[in-house]
């Protein structure tokens, strides 16, 4: 136990809440493929883990074992950088996450347009609210009950896709990676987009380090769950999207939601259906997980004594920081009711300038403690910690430079609120009057 917390996520636990917080299957994608064209797609979906994924896992891993602290990297970065570098890449996640998990209720909804076309606006805001709140009790309720739904999730959103996969792959008819681009776009210019869009299907390794408190000898499951999740994320996008693009012609067409529409092309309404009821458990898991792993970040914060005392409040009986929980998904709720394209504008602007410190406490730890105990650390001396840490930094920095004038200045409005909160809270707690933390 720590502060009231219980070590309770296991490995199985991890893994699935890791996949969550990364990926939740091929759902959602389907636009990437008619923005971009089948071959380019595919290339993205293939180079992406390698340049991105992979080295985040690897710098993730070696500081989980060395610092498994609850947190993860705030943590880190506190120790790097000092706490006002730690507040902030905890306060730019937490901001961060109100765009990214607010997608999942859209998606769900979007998802249910399947059986239900003719859906109003209220409607739809009602079932995400309804969805949010419903999985919140979930949260609340333990972050052992949490890790089992998210498994029980994880199996029910990958099954429907597994099944459409090999019926996708037994009518194939079509080389899947023709054309390369779609019609209009070069490939050197649709690069530097697509990579973008693909991180943020590929993001979010980083997350779970937050709950490193609640796992079970953190030091070695965190490294086994990140290495085990990032080949099955990679297969559960590659795989029943080449499939698909074998078995049908249609892809200009895709949009997000259209992968109960391929089922029914490849299989019919039964497999519809069963794929449709697969996304609808993707988003549930997408919306759980990323509720336990963001949540965690305004707990550690007031923990510290940088955000107000009854953040940190964790339920006596079931050892949920259940405060941080229910004001999050509060947060949540509001942001839920922007359609699924509108919140993920500015995501990934956001998420890159928090991993860019994420990266470079990475190096600085490694530079300025390097007899820090690390039962695991990324091989190749510095070589490969230079290597680890500036592949994704490259990635994350062009995702910035390509986001557009509008975008970028709305991030760097987002960001420069962390300075304001570190400030505006620490006169709050040196005014007059003011009781202890």
């Amino acid at each position: 136990m720590s502060g009231g917390l219980r070590r309770e996520l296991g490995l199985v636990s991890l893994l699935a809440v890791v996949f969550f917080n990364v990926s939740g299957g091929p759902y959602g994608i389907e636009d990437a493929v008619a923005s971009f064209g089948p071959g380019l797609a595919l290339l993205l979906l293939m180079v992406t883990p390698l340049v991105w994924s992979l080295p985040v896992s690897l710098a993730m891993s070696e500081m989980a074992g060395a610092l498994p602290a609850e947190g993860g990297y705030v943590t880190w970065v506190r120790r790097a950088f000092g706490p006002f570098w730690g507040f902030q890449v905890g306060w730019w996640s937490w901001l961060n996450s109100f765009v990214d998990v607010a997608v999942y209720p859209a998606l769900f909804a979007d998802y249910l347009r399947f059986w239900w076309p003719g859906m109003s606006a209220p409607a739809r805001w009602a079932l995400a609210l309804g969805f949010i709140w419903s999985l919140t009790g979930l949260n609340v309720a333990g972050v052992r009950l949490t890790g089992r739904s998210a498994v029980v999730l994880g199996v029910c959103a990958l099954v429907p896709v597994a099944i459409l996969t090999a019926m996708a792959a037994g009518r194939a008819q079509h080389v899947p990676w023709l054309p390369a681009v779609a019609e209009g776009q070069g490939l050197l210019d649709g690069l530097g987009l697509g990579l973008a869009v693909m991180m943020w299907n590929y993001s979010g390794w980083d997350n779970p380090s937050t709950c490193l408190g609640e796992t079970r000898a953190p030091e070695r499951t965190f490294r086994r769950a990140l290495l085990g999740a990032l080949p099955l994320i990679a297969l559960a996008y590659v795989l029943p999207v080449g499939a698909a693009l074998s078995a049908t012609s249609d892809w200009e067409t895709w949009e997000t939601g259209q992968l109960p529409l391929i089922a029914a092309a490849v299989g019919g309404q039964g497999l519809a259906g069963l794929v449709t009821l697969g996304a609808l458990a993707a988003t549930g898991g997408l919306f759980l997980s990323s509720l336990l792993t963001n949540s965690r970040l305004p707990f550690v914060l007031a923990r510290e004594g940088r955000l107000p005392a009854w953040i940190a409040v964790v339920h006596p009986r079931l050892g949920t920081p259940w405060a941080a929980v229910v004001l999050s998904s509060a947060c949540y709720s509001v942001f839920a009711f922007w359609s699924f394209k509108e919140l993920i504008v500015l995501n990934m602007w956001l998420y890159s300038l928090a991993l860019l410190l994420e990266l470079a406490a990475f190096v600085a730890l490694r530079l300025r403690e390097p007899h820090l105990a690390r039962p695991w650390r990324v091989g190749g001396g510095r070589a490969g910690m230079w290597l680890t840490a500036a592949l994704p930094a490259a990635v994350s920095l062009l995702a910035m430079a390509t986001a557009g004038w509008l975008n970028t200045a709305v991030g760097v409005a987002a960001a420069l609120t962390g300075p304001a909160a570190y400030a505006w809270w620490g006169r709050a707690r040196r005014s007059p009057g003011r009781g202890p933390l």
